[in-house]
C-alpha cells in the first residue's frame, strides 16, 4: 500500500480508475517528458527510485512548461526534505510507500508544507 501527501497531510489515494487506463500515465525518472503526449491523461505518476535521483523534479517542471494542467504525482523514494522542492517544481503530491511513512509521520511532511513562504524567488520579488 501507499500514502498520498498533501499540503494538509496524510491522505488515503483517492484516484479511483487505476493507473493501467488511458487517462493515466506513468513516467520513469529517465524519461524524455518533451516526448510525452500527455492530451488525455488525467494524472501522471513520475517515479523517484531514489531519494538522490532528482530527475522526477525536472520532469515535472518540464511537463508544466509544456502545459499539462492534470494531477501530477512524485511516486516512490522520496523523503520530507523534498517535500517543498516537488511542490515548487510542479507536483501536487507525493506518493510513499506505508513504510516511510511510518519512518518520517505525517508530522514531518506537513511541516515543510508552507513550501510557498520559503520561496527565495518570491522573497526577492516582494
Amino acid at each position: 500500500m501507499s500514502v498520498i501527501v498533501t499540503d494538509s497531510g496524510f491522505a488515503a489515494d483517492d484516484w479511483t480508475l487505476g493507473f493501467d487506463s488511458d487517462t493515466a500515465l506513468d513516467l520513469a525518472s529517465d524519461v524524455d517528458p518533451s516526448g510525452v503526449a500527455f492530451d488525455d491523461a488525467q494524472i501522471i505518476r513520475v517515479d523517484f527510485p531514489s531519494f538522490a535521483d532528482g530527475r522526477g523534479f525536472t520532469i515535472a517542471r518540464l511537463l508544466r512548461l509544456r502545459g499539462y494542467t492534470g494531477r501530477l504525482r512524485a511516486k516512490g523514494h522520496m523523503i520530507n526534505e523534498q517535500y517543498a522542492m516537488a511542490r515548487r517544481s510542479g507536483f501536487d503530491e507525493v506518493e510513499i510507500s506505508d513504510d516511510l511513512a511510518a519512518r518520517q509521520p505525517e508530522d514531518h511532511w506537513t511541516a515543510r508544507a508552507n513550501w510557498q513562504q520559503h520561496d527565495y524567488q518570491a522573497r526577492m520579488r516582494g
